[in-house]
């Protein structure tokens, strides 16, 4: 899950497992791929950093102990 802001100050989290795009229109908008659309504050790169760093998380934490 990440955060991200509506344009109306309040935090969520979305599970960038469903986000299926992200574009600038000039607002960020979140496409689920449920159909959804989130319009966040946060710029694409943000969006698109926070999921690469949530994916580099699980991946790290998935792998096995090193001896």
């Amino acid at each position: 899950m990440i955060p991200v802001t509506r344009l109306n100050g309040t935090e969520l989290y979305v599970n960038s497992d469903l986000v299926e795009t992200v574009e600038a229109t000039p607002d960020t908008v979140v496409t689920l791929t449920t159909g959804k659309k989130l319009v966040v504050l946060e710029s694409v790169d943000d969006v698109v950093e926070r999921m690469v760093q949530f994916r580099r998380r699980i991946n790290v934490a998935l792998q096995p102990p090193s001896e």
